[in-house]
């Protein structure tokens, strides 16, 4: 159970004085900003369940399937991010704010605090962030936006606000999870075999899969690659990272609570392409309040 003393521990921002407390954005009716206080991560919950356990093919324990909640220990030591419809409507037809969009994010001394990022039970991040010592890190996780949000715009918003959110707490690198539907990594061949020799991560931003949970990537040789047809199959949010600039880590990982294959995303802030850059503006000013 979230309480006000749990977030209180964990140090997630709140309150009038804090910069990130108001709204990140605006595009029409929808808002972008951080969940403020448990209802609102209750419901960023809730949303979470419907996508992964009832959209797709996530399989949840009793209590998940009780409470319709996707929740875990790591929640209450994160900042939830939202886009919120202003214009949407409720069960009887009126007008309701409805939650659309999430993404979890959690920094680097809330981790700590914690025992370790959600990422760390797949991939062994340890050897990265002691290359970088005084780097601040933040985690990228369990994104997902309502099926009939899943535009350009909505994902704009989400990235507005993570925008935001690294300019603030002086963030240098992102990491995270992303994954491809699906547990069987020789179906993904094509698509993981294009990470691994067109955009993996490697030298001081090398990571792997933990070796009890890695499954290798390189599935095919370089020269039987069709980048085209692999970036076909790639889940837009793959897609997004990178047009980002992001890189990916060794070997991936199969979820099967989740039923995914996941990979490591590694996005340092320095190398995020400067079209994006200036796109969003150096103040994020294009859905600025």
């Amino acid at each position: 159970m979230i309480t006000g003393d749990t977030i209180r521990r964990f140090g997630r921002p709140s309150g009038a004085t804090d910069p990130l407390a108001g709204t990140l954005g605006r595009s029409g009716s929808l808002e972008v900003r951080l969940a403020r206080g448990p209802r609102e991560i209750w419901r960023a919950q809730r949303l979470r369940y419907r996508v992964f356990y009832q959209e797709m093919s996530a399989r949840p324990d009793v209590v998940s399937r009780m409470f319709r909640r996707d929740a875990d220990r790591f929640d209450a030591a994160c900042d939830h991010l939202l886009v919120i419809d202003h214009a949407a409507r409720g069960r009887f037809g009126g007008v309701k704010s409805r939650i659309v969009g999430t993404y979890r994010l959690m920094r680097q001394g809330a981790a700590t605090r914690l025992g370790g990022f959600y990422t760390q039970g797949e991939f062994d991040l340890a050897p990265m962030i002691e290359r970088h010592p005084g780097s601040r890190f933040l985690e990228l996780g369990r994104s997902c936006v309502l099926e009939p949000y899943r535009s350009k715009k909505t994902v704009e918003l989400l990235w507005h606000g993570i925008w935001a959110y690294i300019r603030h707490h002086r963030i240098d690198a992102m990491f995270g999870c992303a994954s491809f539907d699906g547990t069987d990594p020789d179906a993904l061949a094509l698509p993981l075999s294009f990470l691994h020799h067109h955009a993996r991560s490697a030298g001081e931003w090398g990571a792997e899969a933990r070796r009890e949970r890695r499954v290798t990537m390189d599935r095919l040789p370089a020269e039987m690659i069709d980048a085209k047809l692999a970036l076909k199959q790639m889940p837009p949010l793959l897609k997004g990272y990178l047009r980002l600039g992001a890189r990916f880590g060794t070997g991936a990982v199969v979820d099967r609570q989740f039923g995914t294959t996941d990979v490591l995303v590694i996005l340092p802030v320095a190398a995020i392409d400067q079209r994006y850059v200036a796109y969003y503006g150096d103040e994020g000013q294009r859905y600025a309040a």
